[in-house]
């Protein structure tokens, strides 16, 4: 069962938008949210189809920037226009994440997303919960160019990931040790 859309505590003056086809697309694109929160990054949730409610997907591309957002974030699946669209409509950055879906597993969507003409570019993230992460992530390094607290915030997130990567593998978990080769009997 896909969990409901959050009642996204209201921003005051959010910086990013969140947008997704449907419902279903709440459970990849809550990734996003929750690292736009790890980061204090005000951002709004919304709901804009781009085949069944096209006049809120205009209103809300067209009216973006004067809201005072820096960029938009959008997930959609199948067909996947909504991040196109968006891109056309907006003068802002747009980043699509492709969500993946029952018949091609979010290659449609990926395919989608990604083939954009000339002209109308959007920055397009891989399939799933990975893409939406990364889609926020991106949101933070270039919000970060231009706010000097963020920049430290992400070089400080960069690299505790990085201290977090072990140098050599812990043999006493997989119970084989790298060091000794397979002889041939």
């Amino acid at each position: 069962m896909t969990k409901k859309l959050p009642r996204v505590r209201a921003h005051k003056n959010p910086l990013v938008g969140i947008i997704m086809g449907s419902q279903s697309d709440w459970a990849t694109m809550q990734h996003t949210a929750a690292l736009l929160d790890h980061f204090h990054i005000a951002h709004e949730v919304n709901i804009v189809s781009a085949h069944r409610t096209p006049q809120r997907l205009y209103d809300y591309a067209r009216d973006a920037m004067a809201r005072g957002l820096r960029l938009i974030i959008a997930g959609a699946g199948g067909a996947a226009h909504l991040p196109g669209m968006a891109a056309a409509i907006s003068p802002l950055p747009v980043l699509g994440v492709p969500v993946e879906s029952r018949t091609l597993k979010g290659l449609d969507s990926l395919l989608s997303i990604a083939q954009m003409p000339a002209g109308v570019p959007v920055g397009t993230l891989a399939v799933g919960e990975a893409g939406a992460k990364n889609a926020a992530l991106l949101a933070v390094a270039i919000l970060a160019t231009t706010d000097d607290a963020l920049m430290e915030q992400w070089l400080a997130w960069r690299a505790a990931q990085t201290a977090s990567v072990a140098k050599k593998p812990d043999v006493k978990k997989s119970g084989k040790n790298p060091n000794i080769k397979k002889g041939k009997k």
